[in-house]
């Protein structure tokens, strides 16, 4: 096709989107908010069913299971990082064959089975030890699950966590792919995707915290994860429902494929030499990403045996010889890998508002009037503080940022980031200070303080994770490769797995470190402030190393723009289409 100016547009099939019979998407048919909405209803429901069982599941572990409070803590932990660990693989799925619709599909369905296991677990007897009253005083004195009880609740946790990665990993990239980036109208609207795809998940975790935490203490474990189960169930049926108005993009072959490739092939030709231009590598006019010198020794993997001989560009043998696209790509992944390293510490502070902060809940008092509140729906608060600011993010902030930086988003994706970042620190300072002064005052007095002292670290943590979720997601996806889109999405949220390990592993380390000196199964015995102050100056600590490494990331326009200013001939299309492709 041959546009104004006699300049001819060359179609980008990474780009392109079909329709659920493999035809080109009508586009006034498909996507947009409508096919966006109907998909972030299988994320809802996954929020529902996680949020609804980790949030309080500590609780069930110490109080019915009678388990120690740091094997607890670990157990839900360990859950929740796998979760996020599995959509790791998930992605890789979905880029390489499944596609993220079908991907999405199956992974819901496996987590529907995963609930329903649960319900089974907890709801029968046997499946429990016997009743012991006040285990958190009187320990030693209770008979705690055995592993034949266990057995059938980790494979329930276990499934449910195979599910929900799998729909982790692939429904926010199958919601963007609903816009078309290259649309004015429709790149508008994607400005706000992320912070609208978060917005409705949190919704999700307010309803989970509030009444099936409720549910599961006050009528039944079995009836709380039942409710989740068939939440699950009707999002399947939604999200099949809506075939038809999706837009689809079709799986590039595996992305570890080309990422092993192209280190392998540089490192057979360590030791060729560079070609005279950059231009005699495989594929250069042709390349879909720009040329960098980035990593620059991955470029070897692009010279043929004739370039490298100054004879012709033409391949021998295909495999042996990457792309120039496929060497600019792999390299796109690794310059996430420093942001992602730094971005692990936030989701092990976040954990504790899962484990120890519902544990310290139970020795505080609860009660307005004659309600007791839930020590698992205290996160109320922190999903509200959530709520609240994706929405100030949205109407207020965004729109002042507009005004003093001139960008679309208003803040850039790593500002967002280095703002969650602050925030979790504060919350660990604020959770030092109040764990002390609960302890205090039951030691001292013999007074169980207020619950809704524990308020301020749930508002911090969950305004970190307003603009830290946002901006992790938005930078993982906008900054990594079309084709591994999903991957990339699995990437960002095997930080979250990562945390949650390291918040398993950190326990364990102190736990044996301090001889169970902080952290005890009566938390008025131990020393749980210590370990707050520990994570605050973590904390600190990797914030600077983030800024040290975000100061140096340079987003893809900016590569694109030097590449201009340095002489980098690129086609027409190929720059244009790049630069609205991932318009930050």
């Amino acid at each position: 096709m041959v546009m104004a100016g006699g300049v001819h547009e060359v179609e980008d099939d990474d780009l392109s989107v079909y329709d659920f019979k493999g035809q080109p998407a009508d586009k006034s048919r498909t996507g947009g908010w409508l096919g966006a909405g109907l998909i972030l209803g299988s994320e809802f429901a996954e929020r529902v069913c996680v949020m609804g069982i980790s949030m309080n599941l500590v609780t069930y572990l110490v109080g019915d299971l009678h388990l120690s409070t740091s094997k607890s803590a670990n157990i839900v932990t360990n859950f929740m990082g796998t979760l996020n660990l599995l959509a790791l693989f998930a992605g890789f799925l979905a880029d390489a064959k499944l596609g993220r619709y079908l991907t999405v599909a199956i992974f819901a369905s496996i987590t529907a089975v995963g609930v329903i296991l649960l319900t089974i677990a907890t709801t029968l007897n046997n499946m429990r030890p016997p009743e012991c009253d006040n285990y958190r005083q009187n320990h030693h004195n209770c008979i705690p699950a055995s592993g034949k009880q266990l057995v059938l609740l980790f494979i329930a946790l276990y499934t449910i966590a195979t599910g929900g990665g799998g729909i982790k990993a692939n429904v926010s990239g199958f919601g963007s792919d609903q816009f078309d980036h290259r649309d004015p109208k429709e790149e508008k609207a994607m400005i706000f995707f992320f912070n609208r795809f978060y917005f409705c998940i949190s919704i999700g975790s307010l309803f989970a915290v509030t009444v099936l935490v409720y549910v599961q203490d006050n009528v039944g474990r079995g009836w709380g994860y039942g409710v989740s189960g068939a939440t699950m169930v009707m999002a399947v049926m939604i999200l099949l429902i809506g075939t038809p108005l999706y837009r689809y993009r079709r799986p590039k072959g595996s992305p570890l494929a080309v990422i092993w490739r192209v280190v392998v092939n540089a490192w057979k030709k360590r030791y060729v030499a560079y070609p005279d231009h950059p231009s005699l590598l495989n594929e250069y006019h042709t390349s879909k990403v720009p040329y960098t010198e980035y990593f620059r020794c991955l470029n070897k993997a692009a010279i043929t045996e004739e370039t490298s001989n100054g004879t012709t560009n033409r391949i021998s043998d295909p495999s042996s010889t990457s792309t120039v696209t496929e060497v600019e790509e792999v390299k796109m992944i690794l310059k996430l890998l420093p942001i992602w390293s730094t971005c692990i510490l936030f989701w092990t502070i976040y954990s504790q508002m899962t484990t120890f902060s519902v544990e310290q809940a139970t020795y505080m008092n609860r009660n307005i009037g004659s309600f007791v509140f839930p020590s698992g729906s205290l996160s109320v608060f922190l999903f509200i503080t959530i709520l609240l600011f994706t929405s100030l993010n949205e109407k207020l902030l965004v729109p002042i940022a507009r005004r003093f930086t001139h960008n679309a988003q208003g803040i850039t994706s790593l500002q967002r980031v280095a703002v969650g970042l602050v925030f979790s620190l504060i919350a660990m300072v604020a959770s030092a200070i109040v764990e002390k002064q609960r302890r205090q005052s039951f030691v001292m007095d013999g007074n169980a303080i207020s619950a809704f002292w524990l308020v301020p670290q749930y508002f911090l943590v969950g305004a970190g994770e307003a603009f830290a979720y946002v901006g992790m997601l938005e930078f993982f996806i906008r900054e990594a490769p079309e084709r591994m889109k999903s991957m990339s999405t699995g990437l960002f949220l095997a930080t979250l797995s990562m945390g949650f390990f390291l918040s398993s592993l950190l326990v364990s380390l102190v736990d044996k470190a301090t001889n169970g000196g902080w952290i005890k199964n009566n938390l008025n015995k131990g020393r749980l402030d210590y370990f707050y102050w520990m994570l605050a100056v973590l904390g600190v600590i990797n914030f600077l190393v983030f800024l040290g490494f975000a100061s140096r990331h340079q987003y893809k326009v900016q590569r694109v723009e030097v590449k201009n200013q340095g002489g980098c001939e690129l086609d027409e299309w190929k720059e244009d289409n790049f630069k609205e492709s991932i318009n930050v």
